[in-house]
């Protein structure tokens, strides 16, 4: 574990950065011996300074949900963070550019909760009987700690991203709230169109063979930290599709079939 005092330090870099949209180089090559629990250590500090400022936590995101990108991380389980309240936008909206550094987009599916969900042993059929409703959300993510080392070009680690807040940056909800036993999860698809252009399309069975396993998952991995999910929390299950790139002037549209339409521009 890192110390206390290097651990706070990281966190305050990460918070600065994300208001001055300045990149930062890679902690875990600043930091060799940085492990998962230092990420998640920086992550919580992070939060911390947040909250200071009168921010508030709404939810969570599972990021790597899909085998061929844990393998890419070379992890074997997702990684998660919080969402806070200035992430989230109206479908429909016009999204300032400068909020962000490099942005991407994904696609995915969010849970609302009507009860608390707190582990261990949660399973996917108390994700089901504990979600008020379903509904189609686009993930918009971004590099704090830069994607490749601006010298080497050495992909940063997973620990750089989890201390990143999973490179969680803003979400977009929209289009048709279901019920969880409405519809069968696996099989909710959708496109993702980049003006006009067809850039992604999935199925949300990509993310561990059913969205709700990873909310299981998160329920029981922070447990042990007298953590639980909460009443009211938003969590986005996981993308289903490769992030896609945006730049200003951006317009993004998934259309998920039944479950209606998400759009935002980015100015």
């Amino acid at each position: 574990m890192l110390p206390t005092d290097t651990i706070r330090s990281l966190a305050r870099r990460l918070y600065d950065a994300r208001k001055t949209r300045t990149q930062l180089r890679h902690f875990s090559k600043e930091h060799p011996g940085m492990t998962i629990e230092d990420g998640y250590s920086i992550q919580r500090e992070w939060v911390k300074l947040e909250m200071a400022d009168g921010r508030s936590v709404k939810g969570r995101k599972i990021g790597l949900t899909s085998r061929a990108m844990q393998q890419a991380s070379q992890i074997t389980e997702p990684d998660f963070a919080p969402l806070m309240d200035d992430m989230f936008f109206a479908t429909g909206s016009d999204i300032p550019f400068e909020r962000f550094i490099a942005p991407r987009v994904e696609v995915e599916v969010a849970f609302v909760l009507r009860s608390p969900l707190k582990g261990p042993g949660v399973t996917i059929f108390d994700v089901l009987r504990a979600t008020e409703y379903v509904t189609p959300a686009l993930e918009i993510i971004d590099a704090r700690i830069e994607q490749f080392d601006r010298e080497t070009k050495a992909p940063r680690k997973v620990f750089d991203t989890i201390a990143d807040f999973a490179a969680n940056a803003g979400i977009v909800v929209g289009g048709l709230p279901v019920k969880p036993n409405a519809v069968d999860l696996r099989w909710v698809g959708a496109m993702l169109y980049k003006n006009a252009v067809i850039e992604e399309t999935g199925l949300a069975a990509a993310v561990l063979n059913h969205p709700a396993i990873g909310v299981a998952w998160l329920a029981n991995k922070i447990a042990p930290y007298d953590e639980s999910l909460n009443a009211g929390d938003i969590i986005l299950g996981g993308s289903f599709t490769r992030p896609t790139n945006a730049g200003r002037g951006d317009v993004l549209h998934a259309d998920y079939g039944p479950l209606g339409s998400i759009s935002f521009r980015f100015i």
